[in-house]
């Protein structure tokens, strides 16, 4: 193999994972041989504030005439994969920090990579120390066995599938096929130092490409000793930058987004990633999912083509659901309900009962004319078509996400992850923190472990923590309720007696008041209570200690998504399922600590009601979080380099630009996640009540794709690459939300919407053969008489002298022998309505799960092909294996167990082609 050239003075020694049971809270091994100390023993001493570590003396290079925006050393040759940032900040503790930091890096140089370090006068504030550190192959070839990283071993020889002959159609939507597939498709196998020869190695330089370099290397930052303190071995760069030892640490830009670098060794896919996929123009194309898994890694890639593929998916629900709307709305006239309510001669001669105790008066039905019509947009025959459908397209989503998810599995190297993930170490901060140790079972090493009893102790301390926060968001939905209840009857009072509000009381009723104003109050509680609680949900999770990064992210991901589950959603449930629910009737109205009268429903529903919460609630999130996702970055980035902008290329470097970025963040794409997470959960569980819910989230996931890519690209540092083979505990979640979806959508249709009601009148109350539905307003009115009032209830103004008013319920009139009892209409309904419940779920998870058993979730296709690769590589390894034997044969005098060998061998080739 032809290596690239070195000096004698950069010789590297290979370092493995530490095994004995003191240093294992340090798992990079400390043991150098003497070879390596005598070469080190020079650069060893040397203060971390020095440059040119490691650079031959006779370099001599002015920095001031060499352009800066590059990702090289000094030299030109080695790629800068990390970078550190400190400030030469004197304090008390700097003493301290000057001494982890000059450890650290000693301990850097001895896992064999190389720094370099700019001095404080290069930098643009005269105060920035950037240590520069640049991973050798022989580092890089050593963890990439150890991380299982699979390399290239054969150019893919599998014919492509045949192409659709509707593909032509989608032309519009293609992005150039040198962007969209980067790199040619090989067949790999997990990378080894002892067999390099096998692998199609044609550079050193770029056989490992940046987002795999930076990934060693943070692999190793994470793990690399810096001391000792009060007794305990420190490692680790997060410590380091949560004690202000390291400003920052991050991997490197490869050029400007806006243009190309000068240097012509740069890829320059910043550039493209920038040109192809962030701009908002771009937004019809696809996206290049195979370049952004190979800039920023699997963990990325996943995400966006999760999000990519929902969005599309959406486009079927958000028509589907536009068709619903669209019905409604020209079959608005139509409906017999709202022309009753409107009617002069019905509703206007409908008197109802007042809304509030004793300030309210009497109202006239026909009031609510406007909001009837409205209410009809959403409360259709066309509303249960699009519940069950929804019910469908929920599962057809999950589906074939799974599918599209083993394409990607396949062709991005993922399929054999899950045993990869076995191998990874565990997490630094839980082998810092565990100070007892235990046999593994299954390795026989000793391990870190955390008792039992101090499991116990920190789950239930979690566990209480979570149920006071989710107790104090139930708490600020009951104050929300109170508010409402206390506004309620301060709305009807005023609405009623002002005669300038007169030209929108149609419109604008007294329940429409109180239900948007409440809908902003309670937004404002969910954004304040949403900010408080991600603090403290990271900091319970860091102290239950979690053993793998894996199950970190799961324990996180289950207590944010638990807890704004309710903080979202209380509100609308609410609505749906609790507003004028227990109302009682006049004369014995039930009361909120017997001081406030439950809300009631409009006449025509409370259906419009929970479209306004919803659409107040979810419109309000998406615009919050798309100014917090790219507003807000951008203006912390302007105003950081507001004075470097006017600085030349040459003194403003690559390293310099990108520490002015915002930081990603080790839970930057959790937060995406859950955004798009909770958006899922707003338009399947509640989309009976708003069909537009789905068209509203497509618009917003149009721009959420090209703000996410955006920001990624412009307005953040790199994030260090991470694999993925799948969105991980989210698809679980997803699953639930599905099931749930189908359950809340048929008791919105039964209990909020009015469907069934109408329904039961048409088919068994109705007395009017032209016209079925004539009479139904005045059927679902009960009749009291106002002298039935209890004292302090009744209103004080009665002008008309009127003897009876009306109200929503199924109740017998004054007179009857079974006075205000519920009639027999009643529980014809509420049989009618538990009866669609019972139906439709079954009908929804009978279609889902027969759906989903004729939909496989790995293509049979991606099955063959997966089989295929298996095969060619074993046979692939194998052979070499084989030939390596038989070199050895015929170098070796004695070789009759050279022999046995080659035949074994040529035996197992035999066994793997006929398996």
């Amino acid at each position: 193999m032809n290596r690239l050239g070195r000096k004698d003075n950069e010789t590297l020694i290979e370092m493995s994972l530490a095994t004995d049971g003191e240093d294992s809270n340090g798992p990079l091994c400390e043991t150098i041989s003497n070879t390596e100390s005598e070469l080190r023993s020079n650069s060893e001493g040397l203060s971390s504030t020095e440059t040119s570590l490691l650079i031959p003396d006779h370099q001599v290079i002015n920095k001031r005439h060499q352009s800066k925006d590059s990702v090289f050393f000094r030299d030109g040759v080695r790629r800068i994969d990390f970078v550190l940032s400190y400030l030469d900040d004197p304090n008390k503790e700097e003493e301290k920090k000057v001494e982890r930091r000059r450890e650290f890096e000693k301990n850097l140089q001895k896992a064999g990579l190389e720094l370099e370090t700019e001095d404080k006068k290069e930098s643009e504030d005269g105060k920035t120390y950037f240590v520069k550190i640049h991973a050798p192959w022989e580092v890089l070839i050593t963890y990439a066995e150890v991380l299982n990283i699979k390399a290239p071993i054969k150019e893919n020889d599998i014919p492509p599938t045949v192409e659709n002959p509707l593909d032509c159609m989608l032309e519009p939507f293609r992005l150039p096929e040198k962007v969209m597939h980067p790199e040619p498709d090989y067949f790999t196998a997990p990378f080894s130092k002892s067999r390099q020869e096998l692998y199609l190695i044609d550079n050193e330089s770029t056989f490992f490409s940046a987002s795999r370099r930076n990934r060693i290397v943070y692999y190793i930052l994470t793990r690399c000793p810096y001391g000792t303190e009060e007794g305990k071995k420190k490692f680790g760069i997060k410590r380091l930058l949560s004690n202000g030892t390291y400003t920052a640490a991050y991997p490197l830009h490869d050029c400007q987004y806006w243009k190309k670098s000068n240097d012509p060794n740069c890829d320059n896919e910043r550039y493209t990633l920038y040109m192809e996929w962030a701009r908002f123009l771009r937004f019809y194309k696809e996206q290049p999912l195979d370049l952004i898994r190979k800039y920023y890694g699997e963990k990325i890639g996943i995400y966006f083509a999760w999000l990519g593929f929902y969005t599309e998916m959406l486009f079927f629900a958000a028509l589907v659901g536009l068709i619903c709307f669209l019905y409604g709305l020209f079959t608005m006239d139509e409906n017999m309900s709202s022309t009753e309510i409107c009617a002069p001669a019905i509703g206007g001669e409908i008197i109802m009962c007042p809304l509030c105790d004793e300030k309210c008066e009497y109202w006239k039905l026909n009031t609510t004319c406007e909001s009837s019509k409205y209410s009809h947009l959403f409360d259709n025959v066309a509303t249960l078509f699009f519940a069950i459908f929804m019910g469908i397209w929920v599962t057809l989503f999950l589906e074939f996400w799974k599918r599209r998810q083993a394409r990607l599995k396949y062709e991005w190297d993922l399929v054999d992850f899950e045993e990869e993930q076995q191998q990874l170490q565990l997490r630094p901060e839980y082998e810092a923190k565990c100070t007892h140790r235990k046999k593994n079972p299954v390795t026989q090493e000793m391990e870190p472990y955390l008792p039992l009893t101090s499991q116990a102790v920190r789950f239930c301390i979690s566990g209480t923590t979570v149920l006071f926060w989710i107790s104090l968001i139930i708490a600020s939905m009951i104050a929300v309720i109170v508010y409402r209840l206390a506004v309620y009857a301060a709305f009807a009072s005023i609405m009623e007696n002002t005669q300038t509000l007169q030209p929108i009381s149609g419109l604008l009723t007294p329940q429409l008041a109180t239900s948007v104003t409440a809908s902003c109050l309670n937004f404002v509680i969910i954004m304040i209570l949403n900010f408080l609680y991600e603090k403290i949900a990271v900091w319970i999770t860091d102290m239950e200690i979690p053993r793998t990064h894996l199950e970190y992210e799961n324990r996180l991901t289950m207590k944010m998504f638990l807890f704004q589950f309710v903080n979202y959603y209380s509100s609308c449930f609410y609505v749906a399922f609790f507003k004028g629910k227990f109302v009682g009737y006049p004369g014995t109205y039930t009361y909120m600590f017997s001081r406030w009268r439950n809300e009631e429903c409009d006449p025509a529903g409370c259906l419009i009601e929970l479209t306004t919460q919803l659409t107040i609630v979810m419109a309000g999130k998406q615009i919050w979080g798309n100014i917090q996702e790219a507003i807000v970055p951008w203006i912390w980035n302007w105003w950081g380099r507001r004075k470097a902008r006017c600085n030349p290329e040459n003194l403003y470097s690559r390293w310099e630009q990108d520490h002015d970025l915002q930081s990603f963040g080790a839970l930057g794409l959790f937060y995406e996640y859950l955004e798009m997470v909770i958006q899922f959960g707003f338009i399947t569980l509640f989309v009976a009540s708003f069909p537009l819910a789905p068209l509203l989230a497509l618009m917003n996931n149009i721009l959420e794709i090209r703000v996410d890519s955006w920001k990624l690209t412009t307005q953040f540092r790199r994030p260090v690459a991470a694999k993925a083979h799948s969105i991980g505990v989210w698809q679980e979640i997803l699953n639930g939300m599905a099931i749930l979806s189908v359950v809340t959508n048929a008791f919105i249709v039964a209990f909020t919407s009015d469907m069934i009601p109408r329904l039961v009148y048409y088919y068994a109350y109705s007395t009017n053969e032209d016209s079925p539905m004539s009479g139904y307003i005045n059927n679902s009115l009960s009749v009291f008489q106002v002298s039935d009032f209890l004292e302090g209830k009744r209103p004080e103004n009665n002008p008309e002298n009127f003897l009876t008013c009306r109200y929503r319920d199924y109740r017998y009139p004054p007179g009857h022998e079974k006075k205000y009892l519920h009639t027999m209409q009643f529980w014809h309904i509420l049989a009618a309505k538990m009866a669609f419940i019972i139906i439709m779920e079954h009908i929804v998870f009978i279609v889902k799960f027969f759906v989903a058993w004729m939909i496989p979730d790995v293509p049979a296709e991606v099955k063959a092909r997966i089989k295929r690769e298996k095969f060619l590589t074993q046979k692939i390894l194998h052979e070499y294996e084989l030939n390596k034997l038989k070199q050895k044969l015929c170098e070796c005098k004695t070789y009759e167990n050279m022999e046995k060998e080659v035949i074994a061998t040529e035996g197992k080739v035999e066994l793997s082609q006929a398996m």
